[in-house]
């Protein structure tokens, strides 16, 4: 008998050592490496994939030149949220992770644009729910399909053997923490059983050109569960965000080897599962009737989408001996930089004050052109004035006061104008190749922080 190989695998990056250590020489973490065995059983044979398609795929080494240049086909979901994300839909023999907290719809999502795919053969394959409650939750959302095939099972060796019968055009695993292969002799979702599963439906995904979705869990800390291998394995990394006391979510992207990072989808929960959301941008503005001070709008660019979010910010005494700085969707070191802008440049006294600034809708923005909206919304309540109600913002603002161009302005302009704005204030640096004359809405140019203070409050 072969002797049992065990190694020591740190919990938090995955990187393996042959004995105990107290920190993890590769990401830090003092008290995470956990004991595992590795020996794999190599009396069976690993899965092979040679019959399962018509085209046979030769391995051999070629000319970069010989290679050629085709557009990727891509099979497009009903769900142009997903579509977004992608980069145009799902690219065949891609393998996709989407993780994210429990409880927040990563199942309900995908069980239902599975179910949409009716050209399609789609294996669900459940290793959390069974036959029952998955079909409840399809009986939930109304959804019927012929060709969508449920399987719950763990084994890896069991799920291909029924892959392999079946033949599906789409794979949907739920989830890669539950999954076990019997090559490993440690418990399912240590970081060797993880490696080990991922590897074996990458080459499946890769050899028959069959797209598969791997949905994941995240740890406590918000980082996805498993070795950070993982993520370099996969093509495309989602991750499926938001507050569960909010009644939509955001689809982000981290990863993704065939479109761009920068994208993100919109969705609603109702009773019928996820509705993508079209227009944004009237769901992250609250609709009031009475005008309040502390509140600008702010014209923002999530990928290549342009959002109108609502910025709240409250400016009061300081009770305490140290002022507070508290934000929600915004970089805290952001609004210390514009605090400071503001006491250098406009006399602002806000060192005895406490400051608290909220994106609306609970999303969070890293896009620097909402500068100006959160100044005048900070300027704002510490004056006690509201800002128009028809009035936005898109400029970035510099540390010696003045408001910098932004990029693509014209989407910016043209989405406040879509919402009836009546103006928005923007660099006047941004004046080079605008043409003014094919927007109804007035474009305000400034190019200094005291400038737009005396427009709004004087």
């Amino acid at each position: 008998m072969s002797k049992v190989k065990t190694s020591f695998f740190c919990q938090s990056c995955g990187y393996e050592s042959v004995k105990w250590v107290g920190q993890c020489p590769s990401c830090g973490q003092w008290n995470t490496f956990v004991e595992e065995l590795v020996q794999k059983d190599n009396s069976k044979s690993s899965n092979t994939w040679k019959d399962y398609s018509e085209e046979k795929r030769i391995s051999k080494t070629i000319s970069l030149n010989e290679v050629k240049s085709s557009e990727e086909k891509r099979l497009p979901t009903a769900d142009p949220e997903l579509n977004r994300v992608l980069g145009g839909g799902i690219v065949p023999g891609s393998l996709v992770l989407v993780a994210g907290e429990p409880g927040i719809g990563k199942s309900t999502l995908f069980l239902q644009n599975g179910l949409w795919l009716k050209d399609v053969s789609v294996l669900y394959i459940s290793g959390e729910e069974s036959e029952q409650q998955i079909k409840m939750r399809a009986d939930r959302l109304g959804l019927k399909n012929d060709n969508f095939y449920l399987l719950t099972e763990t084994s890896t060796q069991t799920i291909f053997q029924e892959i392999k019968k079946l033949k599906p055009q789409l794979v949907i695993v739920d989830s890669i923490q539950t999954l076990q292969t019997n090559f490993i002799d440690s418990s399912p979702g240590s970081v060797s059983q993880i490696r080990e599963c991922a590897a074996e439906f990458q080459r499946f995904a890769k050899e028959t050109n069959t797209p598969v979705f791997l949905i994941g869990h995240i740890t406590k800390d918000g980082s996805i569960a498993g070795p950070k291998i993982l993520e370099h394995m996969v093509d495309t990394v989602l991750q499926f965000e938001g507050d569960r006391h909010y009644a939509y979510r955001i689809l982000r992207t981290l990863k993704n080897r065939f479109g761009s990072t920068a994208e993100l989808g919109i969705y609603e929960m109702t009773d019928e599962g996820m509705r993508g959301v079209l227009n944004p941008s009237e769901i992250l503005i609250t609709q009031k009737e009475d005008q309040l001070s502390g509140i600008a709008i702010a014209a923002t660019i999530e990928g290549m989408r342009p959002l109108l979010i609502e910025v709240q910010a409250l400016v009061t005494q300081s009770v305490y001996g140290t002022p507070q700085r508290t934000v929600s969707g915004f970089d805290l070191r952001r609004l210390q930089l514009l605090l400071a802008v503001l006491e250098k440049r406009g006399g602002f006294h806000f060192g005895m004050k406490d400051v608290f600034l909220n994106i609306a809708g609970g999303i969070k923005v890293e896009d620097p052109s909402i500068d100006l909206a959160v100044l005048c919304a900070l300027l704002s309540s510490y004056e006690d004035v509201t800002v128009p109600q028809h009035i936005c913002f898109a400029g970035e603002v510099g540390l010696s006061g003045e408001i910098r161009a932004v990029n693509r302005i014209e989407q910016r302009i043209a989405e406040a104008e879509k919402l009836g704005f009546e103006k928005i204030i923007v660099s006047k640096y941004n004046q080079k190749g605008l043409v003014k004359q094919k927007f109804d809405i007035e474009v305000v140019m400034m190019g200094r922080v005291e400038e737009v203070y005396r427009y709004l409050f004087q």
